[in-house]
């Protein structure tokens, strides 16, 4: 499947946007638009979560391990362990999870 750039499609969980750029039966890629007022809380789901950072600071804190990311680096989240991100600047970031996010659809 080929989405282009004026058909994806954006959308908003817990007051983060951000937009589901492609998924199928197996995967989900979105782009993540953080604002320094977003407040992501704690949790867990049962998709694998993979991350790039595009743009933007932040500390992540997976199984209460916190580290700052920031460009270029990238992170990986096991299905069920619970995370959150801060936002320390604001930017984006591409998440692809397995399988898709129900919820994001």
């Amino acid at each position: 499947m080929i989405v282009k750039s004026d058909e994806v499609q954006g959308r908003s969980f817990l007051g983060v946007d951000f937009v589901l750029l492609s998924h199928g039966p197996e995967s989900m890629v979105t782009k993540m638009l953080y604002k320094k007022e977003d407040n992501p809380p704690l949790h867990k789901h049962p998709n694998e979560q993979s991350g790039y950072v595009v743009s933007g600071k932040y500390r992540i804190v997976i199984d209460n391990v916190a580290q700052e990311i920031g460009p270029g680096d990238s992170y990986s989240i096991p299905r069920d362990v619970e995370h959150r991100i801060e936002i320390i600047e604001p930017g984006e970031v591409v998440d692809v999870f397995s399988p898709p996010r129900k919820d994001y659809l």
